[in-house]
C-alpha cells in the first residue's frame, strides 16, 4: 500500500495552517527550527501553541519576527511583512539564498521551483518579467520560512501521493502591498487555474502561500481517497470565526485503492531544429529546477532532411502552465503538443541507512509487499563521497549492503 496524504481545505489555505497541521501530526518543532537555521535568515523565532478554533483544539505556528506588527487579515502574514523586509527581495535573491543553505537537495529544488511558478504568476498579472518581479509579501522572511518549512515538512511526512479537496477561497476584500482587491487577490487566482474551487465566507480564506504549496504538491482534487487513516493533524488560522473551525487538516494514512500507485501525468512535447545545442543543455536544467518528474532529448529528422532535438517532458498536470511558459521562454518553438497519461507506478519510500561515510537514503520500489528496486540517492552518496575523499562507487557499493544488511 502506498502512503498518502489529504489537504482539507474546506475552510482555506495558508501556509502558517500547513505548518500548523504538520507539527500536530508530530513534526519535532526542534527539527524544523534546525532546518529553517540552514537557510540563514535572522531576527525571527518560531513558536509554537495549541488553541481553540471554534471548540476544535488545533496547532498554531508563528513565525514571530522583531518589531511585529498586529495584520489584521485571516491567516497573519502571508500578506504582511517586518520592517526589516518592508522592501521585500527579488527572486534572484531567494533562489541564492536557498541554493546557498545547507538544506536537502530534494528540498532546495521544490523551493526554488515554487519560488519560480510565484514569480511567474506575479509576472504574469503585472505584465513583466520574472527578473523584475519584487516580492513585497512572499519575500519577507516569514513566508520564506512558511513555504521552505513547509516543503521540509511535507517530505518529512514520507508519503507517495499528495490529494486535496476543491479549494475554499473565502470572499470580500484584502488589502495587499498594490491595494485593496477582491478574493481571491490576482496572484492567488492564478496559482489555482485548473484547480476546483469555490468561495464561502466573506474573508480571504486562502492565501498566496497556501495555494502554492497545496497545488505544488497535489496532482489530485476531489472527496477523501479511500485509505486506512492513520493520522489527522490540525494547522490554525489566526482568527477564531464563528461559522466554522478556521484550520486546516491534513490526513495521513495508507491507500487501500491498489496495491499499485496510480496517477496522472502530463506529457508535454516540442520539436526544434534552430536552436543552439547550449541552450538546449541549460533547458533541462531549467526544467528539473521547476520541479518536473522527467526531462530528456531525442534526435529526430525534421522536414527537408534537418536533423532536430525533440523536448519532452513529464509534469504534474498542475504545472503545465508553469513548463509551457519555460518553454516558449527558453527555446525557440513555436507550438507546444500535450496529453495526460494513466501511468502505474511502484510504492516508493526512502530508507535512511548509515554507512561508514555517513547516513544515505536508499529509493526503495515495492508492490504488494516485495522489494523490485533499492537504488541509493545519489545526492546523498556524492555529497559522502566528497566528504570522506573517496570514489562515489564506493560509498553507493557500501549503502546498498547497508541496506541488505538491514533487511
Amino acid at each position: 500500500m502506498s502512503r498518502l496524504a489529504y489537504f482539507d481545505t474546506a475552510a482555506g489555505a495558508s501556509g502558517d495552517m500547513i505548518l500548523g497541521a504538520l507539527v500536530d501530526l508530530g513534526l519535532p518543532i526542534e527539527a524544523l527550527r534546525a532546518e529553517m537555521a540552514k537557510i540563514g535568515l535572522g531576527g525571527y523565532r518560531l513558536e509554537t501553541k495549541t488553541v481553540q478554533r471554534c471548540g476544535m483544539r488545533a496547532t498554531k505556528v508563528d513565525v514571530v519576527v522583531g518589531h511585529t506588527h498586529d495584520h489584521h487579515h485571516d491567516h497573519h502574514h502571508d500578506h504582511g511583512h517586518d520592517h526589516a523586509d518592508a522592501h521585500g527581495r527579488h527572486l534572484g535573491e531567494i533562489v541564492t539564498m536557498i541554493e546557498g543553505s545547507g538544506l536537502d537537495a530534494e528540498v532546495k529544488q521544490r523551493s526554488i521551483a515554487l519560488f519560480q511558478r510565484l514569480g511567474e504568476a506575479e509576472a504574469a498579472v503585472h505584465g513583466t518579467t520574472v527578473e523584475k518581479i519584487h516580492f513585497h509579501e512572499v519575500g519577507a522572511v516569514d513566508s520564506i520560512v512558511d513555504i521552505v518549512g513547509s516543503v521540509w515538512g511535507l517530505r518529512w511526512l514520507g508519503v507517495q501521493r499528495f490529494v486535496a479537496s476543491p479549494m475554499n477561497v473565502g470572499g470580500g476584500t484584502v488589502k495587499i502591498a498594490h491595494g485593496v482587491y477582491p478574493v481571491p487577490p490576482p496572484a492567488t487566482a492564478r496559482l489555482l487555474e485548473s484547480v476546483p474551487v469555490f468561495g464561502e465566507g466573506s474573508l480571504e480564506r486562502c492565501t498566496p502561500t497556501g495555494a502554492l504549496l497545496v497545488t505544488g504538491h497535489a496532482a489530485e482534487y476531489g472527496p477523501v481517497p479511500a485509505m486506512r487513516l492513520t493520522n489527522v493533524g490540525y494547522g490554525a488560522g489566526t482568527r477564531d470565526t464563528a461559522d466554522r473551525p478556521n484550520v486546516l487538516r491534513i490526513l495521513v494514512g495508507e491507500s487501500t485503492e491498489s496495491s499499485l500507485s496510480a496517477d496522472r501525468v502530463l506529457v508535454l512535447e516540442a520539436e526544434i531544429d534552430d536552436a543552439s545545442p547550449q541552450l538546449l543543455g541549460g533547458l533541462l536544467e531549467s526544467l528539473f529546477t521547476l520541479g518536473v518528474k522527467d526531462a530528456y532529448l531525442t534526435p529526430v529528422q525534421m522536414k527537408k532532411s534537418r536533423p532536430g532535438v525533440l523536448v519532452t517532458v513529464l509534469a504534474a498536470p498542475s504545472q503545465r502552465e508553469a513548463v509551457e511558459e519555460l518553454l516558449f521562454r527558453e527555446t525557440t518553438t513555436l507550438g507546444i503538443r500535450r496529453q495526460e497519461w494513466d501511468r502505474t507506478t511502484l510504492e516508493r519510500e526512502i530508507v535512511r541507512v548509515t554507512t561508514a561515510y555517513g547516513p544515505v537514503g536508499v529509493k526503495v520500489g515495492t508492490r504488494g509487499g516485495r522489494v523490485y528496486n533499492a537504488q541509493p540517492e545519489f545526492e546523498d552518496c556524492r555529497r559522502a563521497a566528497q566528504a570522506a575523499g573517496v570514489p562515489i562507487k564506493e560509498v553507493i557499493a557500501a549503502a546498498i549492503v547497508a541496506y541488505r544488511g538491514s533487511r
